[in-house]
C-alpha cells in the first residue's frame, strides 16, 4: 500500500542519514520526527479550517504522510514545496513534489492502484546504492524478525502452559513459577502484537476529509494504543521479574533454603505481578501529565523513560550476580564430586536456568552504558537487533527448556499417551 511504502521510505532515509553523517549527537532521527509532527499538525489544521472551494469539481485536500496536498481543480497538476522536515531540505528547498488531479475529481493513480506522485526533486542528490537497498531490506527484516519471534513464542508457550496445568503430578511451586513465567511471556507477545496493530491503525491512515482529522486528533483514537503501550511495558517488567523469581528459586534450592516451601508461593506472585505496577503506574501518570502525545511511543524526555529502564536493569544485574554465584557453586560441587545432595531435577533446573539467566541479563548488562541517547550508527542497529531477537524468541526457548525438554514433563506425556493408546485399543478391539 502507498502509505506503507511512504513511511518505510521515510524511516529508511532517516536511518541512512544517521549513518552517512555519523552524527555524534544521535539526534537526527528524533529531530526529523519532531519536524514531521509539526508538518503534519500544520497540514491537519489546513485540512480542518481552510474553506472549501465554492464551485467546480476538485480533488479533496489530503495528507499522505509525506506531503500536504490542497484542494486541486479537476484536470490540473499541483506543485508544492518539498517538505521542510527532510534532513536534506537545505539542498532541495527550491524543489517541488507533484500530484495530478484527474478530470473525474479523483487523484490520478498508477497502474498498480497507488496514487501517482512525483517526488524526484525532493530526493537527496545521491544515487541509490546497494548499501541503501540493503538497509531498506534490513528495516523490513527487523519487523518480520520480531513478529515471527513473538508469534512462534506465543504458540509454543500456550501449549506448554496447558501441559503444565493439565497434569496433577506437575503441580508444585517450581512449575507454578514456570507457569507464571509462561503467562508473562504470553502477555508480552500479545501486548506487542496488539500494540503494533494499534499504532499502525492510529498512524497508518490517509487523511482525506475533515471527519478523518477529528477522529485522528481525538483522545479516543489514541487511547487504544496508549493502553496497549502501557500493557506492553507492564508485561516486559513482569517478564523480567518472573525471571528474577526463577533466579531466586534456583538460588534457594541450590544454596539457601528460603522461599521454597509451598506456603511461600505468595511472595513470588507479589514479586512477579506486583512489582511492575510500582513502576508502570508512575510512568503512566508522568506520560499523562508531561508527554500525553500520540501513542506514548516517543520518549522526548529520556529521564521519564528511566522509570521503566531502571527496574529492568536492576533485575538484570541481580540475575547476573545470581548466575555467577550459582555457577561457582555448581562448579565447586562438581569438582568435589559431591552431588548426592543435589538430585537430578535440581541439576536439570540449574542447567535450564543457567541457560536463560544470561539471555535475560547479559544483553541488558552489555548495553547498560550504551543507552538509547548515546548509541548511533552501527552500534544502534546491533543493539536493536539483539534486543529484538532475544526478546521475541526468548519465549520459545523458555517453553522448550522448561517444558518440552523437561524429563518430568516427557514422562507424564508418555504415560498419558500410553494410557490413551491402551484405552483406544480396548475400545476398538475389546479386552
Amino acid at each position: 500500500m502507498e502509505r506503507s511504502i511512504n513511511i518505510t521510505a521515510f524511516i529508511l532515509l532517516m536511518f541512512l542519514k544517521l549513518l552517512k553523517l555519523e552524527m555524534t549527537s544521535g539526534k537526527v532521527l528524533e529531530e526529523t520526527y519532531r519536524k514531521w509532527v509539526q508538518y503534519k499538525d500544520d497540514c491537519v489544521r489546513m485540512i480542518k479550517y481552510e474553506p472549501l472551494p465554492q464551485v467546480g469539481l476538485f480533488c479533496n485536500r489530503t495528507f499522505d504522510r509525506y506531503a500536504c496536498w490542497p484542494d486541486t481543480p479537476a484536470g490540473f497538476m499541483v506543485n508544492i514545496s518539498c517538505p521542510f522536515y527532510l534532513p536534506w531540505f537545505d539542498k532541495v528547498s527550491k524543489g517541488v513534489v507533484r500530484r495530478r488531479c484527474g478530470f473525474d475529481g479523483l487523484w490520478e493513480r498508477e497502474d498498480n492502484g497507488q496514487v501517482w506522485r512525483d517526488m524526484s526533486q525532493c530526493k537527496e542528490e545521491k544515487e541509490v546504492t546497494s548499501q541503501e537497498l540493503w538497509f531498506k531490506q534490513l528495516l523490513v527484516s527487523f519487523r518480520t524478525l520480531y513478529t515471527v519471534g513473538y508469534s512462534s513464542s506465543l504458540a509454543t508457550l500456550t501449549i506448554a502452559l496447558s501441559i503444565l496445568l493439565s497434569f496433577r503430578k506437575l503441580r508444585c511451586t517450581r512449575n507454578y513459577i514456570h507457569a507464571n513465567l509462561f503467562v508473562s511471556f504470553i502477555f508480552r507477545a500479545v501486548a506487542v502484537i496488539i500494540k503494533d496493530t494499534m499504532v499502525d491503525r492510529h498512524w497508518g491512515r490517509e487523511i482525506i476529509k475533515q471527519d478523518d482529522v477529528s477522529e485522528m486528533l481525538s483522545h479516543q483514537a489514541a487511547i487504544g494504543c496508549r493502553i496497549a503501550q502501557a500493557a506492553m511495558q507492564y508485561s516486559v517488567l513482569a517478564n523480567h521479574y518472573w525471571f528474577f523469581g526463577e533466579a531466586i528459586y534456583l538460588y534457594s534450592v541450590l544454596i539457601s533454603s528460603v522461599l521454597i516451601e509451598n506456603k511461600k508461593y505468595l511472595p513470588y506472585l507479589c514479586l512477579g505481578w506486583g512489582t511492575p505496577l510500582l513502576f508502570v503506574v508512575p510512568w503512566v501518570v508522568v506520560k499523562i501529565l508531561k508527554e500525553n502525545k500520540e501513542c506514548w511511543a516517543v520518549n522526548e524526555n529520556m529521564n521519564y523513560w528511566w522509570i521503566i529502564r531502571f527496574p529492568i536493569l536492576f533485575a538484570s544485574l541481580i540475575n547476573f550476580v545470581i548466575f555467577l554465584k550459582i555457577l561457582g557453586v555448581i562448579f565447586s560441587k562438581l569438582r568435589a564430586n559431591n552431588q548426592s545432595r543435589y538430585p537430578d531435577y535440581k541439576l536439570r533446573l540449574a542447567k535450564a536456568t543457567l541457560t536463560l539467566i544470561p539471555l535475560i541479563g547479559i544483553h541488558e548488562v552489555i548495553f547498560i552504558f550504551a543507552t538509547d541517547e548515546q548509541t548511533t550508527g552501527i552500534l544502534r542497529y546491533v543493539k536493536v537487533f539483539f534486543t529484538l531477537f532475544i526478546s521475541s524468541f526468548q519465549g520459545l526457548l523458555v517453553a522448550v527448556l522448561y517444558c518440552y525438554a523437561n524429563k518430568e514433563v516427557q514422562t507424564e506425556l508418555k504415560r498419558k499417551f500410553g494410557s490413551w493408546r491402551t484405552e483406544l485399543q480396548i475400545a476398538c478391539c475389546g479386552p
